[in-house]
């Protein structure tokens, strides 16, 4: 039997991974002061050595106040990049490619992890003041977010390559831009939360200046020979929102500029008003799908795939270059040890584990 493209390795730049499998980064909000801890290597490690190509680190913020929750993980000083090296070096010791999402929370920062409610946190609670493009609060009764000036905009721009610098000097072969789910990079992008009237607003391409911005700052960091990711909210599901059409003609300047190398489609997120039509297992397959051909750009698939088949299908027939999988490899660390044997290819075992029967 041949061995199903979601087994074969795959290529990036200079960067191979085993299979086509990738960790999608889920947040665990038990970090303290943006410092994580031995669940966050514990965590990651049993992803790693559970079988994927990939495994990216949870988001990891590029400031105090550019994080989600209090309990967020961050990457803006020595003390942060000292564990974020361990993330790398036992993502790798695994056999896995390891990567890191950077990110800033935007208006959605300052909240509640969501084990304690989630709502938005005041500055007089021990929270503090977000950041947006326009003073719009992600909810009402939020505190209203600080509209950024373009020397704010370029401050946060500076973050952004600073912690990716932290991050190669870590070891993390990829790193991806957080440009989704109503986040800081989102959030300008969508006419939903964006309201400018200056140059980065308006249009797409006003719009879209805060992420090219960051991302020729990023590259400047980032050596050439190792990729760049950025997930995108493909859709934003609200009348005047994003549609796919806009995300593939964004796509598109992306893969002119020749910086990016793989888009992380995903959906929604930019308001508690938008409504997903359909919640069904692979809901979001085929915003890669429109990207990866209209665009001509790498993509990464995600949304409900939890079967080995279904993964593998999305693969083979070209719809997406990776699958990003979250809540199953949550669940089950080894999902790729137990897919490659239900697709008959050779389950990417570590030595140590050889010995091991699976199930």
């Amino acid at each position: 039997m041949s061995v199903p493209t979601l087994f074969e390795p795959v290529t990036f730049r200079s960067v191979t991974a085993r299979n086509r499998v990738a960790v999608s980064p889920m947040c665990q909000y038990s970090a303290v002061d943006g410092l994580g801890s031995d669940w966050h290597i514990q965590n990651l490690g049993a992803k790693a050595a559970g079988g994927a190509g990939i495994v990216f680190t949870e988001a990891t913020h590029v400031s105090a106040v550019g994080r989600i929750t209090p309990g967020c993980l961050g990457l803006w000083n020595d003390q942060h990049q000292a564990l974020l090296k361990r993330l790398a070096d036992i993502i790798t010791l695994c056999g896995a490619v390891p990567g890191i999402q950077i990110a800033h929370a935007g208006r959605k920062a300052s909240s509640q992890v969501p084990w304690k409610g989630g709502r938005p946190t005041a500055p007089d609670a021990g929270g503090w003041v977000p950041l947006a493009p326009s003073p719009i609060p992600f909810v009402a009764g939020a505190t209203d977010p600080t509209m950024l000036a373009p020397s704010g905009i370029a401050g946060i721009i500076g973050q952004f390559a600073a912690t990716a610098r932290m991050a190669r000097e870590a070891g993390f072969k990829i790193v991806e831009l957080h440009g989704a789910h109503g986040y800081l990079l989102h959030s300008f992008l969508s006419p939903i939360s964006n309201h400018r009237n200056d140059s980065y607003g308006g249009d797409l391409e006003g719009r879209s200046r805060f992420l090219m911005e960051t991302i020729d700052a990023v590259r400047a960091e980032w050596p050439a020979e190792l990729p760049l990711f950025v997930r995108l909210s493909c859709v934003d599901y609200m009348a005047g929102g994003l549609t796919i059409e806009d995300t593939v003609a964004l796509c598109g300047e992306l893969a002119a500029r020749g910086d990016v190398d793989l888009i992380d489609c995903s959906s929604g997120g930019v308001s508690p008003d938008a409504r997903i039509p359909s919640l069904h297992a692979g809901y979001q397959v085929s915003f890669a799908d429109a990207v990866k051909h209209g665009a001509n750009i790498a993509t990464g698939a995600m949304g409900l795939i939890t079967e080995p088949t279904h993964a593998a299908e999305i693969i083979g027939n070209g719809r997406a270059d990776i699958v990003l999988l979250a809540r199953a490899v949550l669940a089950d660390p080894g999902w790729p040890l137990r897919a490659a044997k239900a697709l008959g290819a050779k389950p990417p075992l570590l030595d140590q584990y050889l010995r091991a029967t699976i199930a």
